[in-house]
């Protein structure tokens, strides 16, 4: 740390400019020089972009965590970080009670739930109500009731799922609900080579980097062992980092 300090350019910078929630989503976009004012309209679409879900005009993408809800209280925003294997079981259980509507696993907890409504809707990040009633923080405003209705028809579901009968025996956390949240439509984004004149990549296991690598006409690289967490392939993402 000591010898990048010296070598390069210190300072301090904010990345999440006044009027909007601190978040990776807005800060990420500031780092790379998009100004969110013009280019960020919500956490979810940066993921579907990481995915490879194409949003029409009218589609309106939402982060569907997988949540952990005891006695009416927010316990965990991740499940338990339920692994992708079982996310994709409990993904495929919940298809049918959403006709009609767009549903994918992603990484652990993380989904994609695409509607045609909701845009304009009040949904809190699960992250920021740990230990919290739930019911104060449902969604509010336009559409709102659709967003309840699929949250809460969701449970039945999942708590019976042998997914989560499994995780209970073995002591951890079921993924007993789902969370609709970081909900807007497609950004428009002008390329990091057309706004800069230069060419580069993203590496990371986080969807929400990719998806802004990919707005920006980046090379996305996917590293084998990328966790995103602390378990993550380090060796990996620089190895990766010299070869491109």
């Amino acid at each position: 740390m000591d010898r990048l300090a010296r070598q390069g350019r210190s300072g301090l910078a904010r990345t999440v400019p006044e009027g909007y929630a601190p978040g990776s989503d807005v800060a990420n976009l500031s780092v790379l020089g998009y100004d969110p004012a013009r280019h960020y309209t919500g956490r979810a679409p940066l993921e579907a972009a990481a995915m490879n879900v194409p949003l029409g005009p009218d589609d309106i993408a939402f982060r569907c965590n997988f949540v952990t809800i005891e006695n009416g209280l927010m316990k965990d925003y991740s499940a338990g970080q339920i692994s992708s294997e079982e996310g994709r079981e409990l993904i495929a259980a919940l298809a049918p009670l959403m006709p009609g509507r767009r549903l994918y696993s992603g990484v652990s907890y993380r989904n994609l739930l695409v509607l045609q409504a909701g845009a304009n809707a009040v949904c809190t990040p699960p992250h920021d109500i740990s230990d919290r009633p739930v019911a104060e923080y449902l969604p509010r405003g336009p559409d709102s009731e659709l967003l309840i209705f699929l949250m809460e028809a969701a449970g039945p579901i999942l708590e019976k799922h042998p997914v989560n009968l499994r995780r209970i025996a073995a002591g951890k956390r079921p993924a007993n609900a789902i969370w609709l949240w970081g909900q807007g439509p497609a950004p428009t984004m002008p390329s990091f080579a057309k706004k800069y004149g230069l060419s580069g990549a993203m590496i990371s296991a986080v969807d929400l980097l990719k998806g802004i690598g990919r707005y920006a006409g980046l090379e996305v690289i996917d590293v084998p062992g990328a966790t995103g967490n602390i378990d993550t392939n380090y060796q990996g993402k620089v190895d990766a980092a010299l070869l491109a």
